[in-house]
């Protein structure tokens, strides 16, 4: 896990009905933060399995040449990487429960190109109905956080009447299917062929990776949402928000040739 709380404080609030939480990384902490990150960003886009694979069959520079091979060089494609892996590790780890079964970069088209579709989809089964909840996530990484990428993120969030895009689904359920998750897989299939999913299944995350304060922007972002589904609101500040990224990504390097 990114262990936000060993490296940030963190502030809970209520907007209306909705649910808004800043993570601020605090100055003396952040090279805890970077070595946190650093040890979840490989897993992120190859396997523990593979990785593993590599290295008996070919040795430690083939094992660390896998990891740097599938790492983007670019500060934009880093920026937002880094933005869904740590939307994707917050909703492991504090979200009550929800899971993003699937790491979606190790799919990645070329390292140096974003996903498309829904940046993360959390699940969880619910207890008294055995059916799936969702988390549907929209990620954003900016050195300047503004009111116009959180508009860009509550578009992504309201495409498909809200709801998960059936094509997101049906890649995840394909994802677990080849991982032998065959309970999520039948749970997916049945959201989507048995039941539907209804609005009420499902909570939007609008989670921020900023170099600038995202509270009132986040605040305003709820406060203007007039739709009925669930909001929870997200952010995680740094300050020197490229120099944290560019200390991630090398770090991630530097390890794993020394591993």
């Amino acid at each position: 896990m990114a262990q936000f709380k060993d490296w940030c404080d963190s502030l809970d609030g209520k907007v209306g009905n909705h649910h808004r939480r800043v993570m601020t990384g605090k100055t003396a902490m952040l090279d805890a933060g970077i070595q946190a990150t650093a040890a979840v960003v490989p897993g992120h886009y190859a396997s523990e399995e593979r990785v593993a694979h590599a290295f008996r069959r070919l040795g430690k520079k083939s094992a660390a040449k896998l990891i740097e091979d599938k790492l983007p060089t670019t500060k934009q494609i880093r920026s937002g990487d880094l933005g869904e892996i740590f939307a994707t590790e917050w909703i492991d780890a504090y979200s009550g429960g929800f899971r993003a079964p699937v790491k979606r970069l190790r799919w990645k088209d070329h390292r140096n190109m974003a996903m498309r579709g829904d940046d993360v989809i959390g699940m969880k089964l619910d207890d008294k109905t055995q059916r799936l909840l969702f988390l549907k996530t929209e990620a954003k990484s900016r050195g300047n956080l503004t009111a116009q990428v959180l508009a860009e993120a509550r578009a992504g969030l309201d495409k498909d009447g809200g709801l998960p895009s059936a094509h997101a689904l049906t890649f995840i359920s394909e994802c677990l299917f080849g991982m032998n998750e065959i309970q999520m897989v039948d749970a997916i299939d049945d959201a989507q062929r048995k039941y539907g999913i209804l609005a009420q299944s499902v909570t939007h995350l609008l989670f921020v990776f900023t170099g600038n304060a995202p509270e009132k922007m986040l605040t305003t972002a709820l406060q203007n949402y007039p739709g009925l589904i669930g909001q929870w609101g997200i952010g995680l500040h740094v300050n020197d928000h490229g120099k944290f990224i560019a200390a991630v990504y090398n770090k991630v390097i530097a390890d794993a040739n020394n591993a």
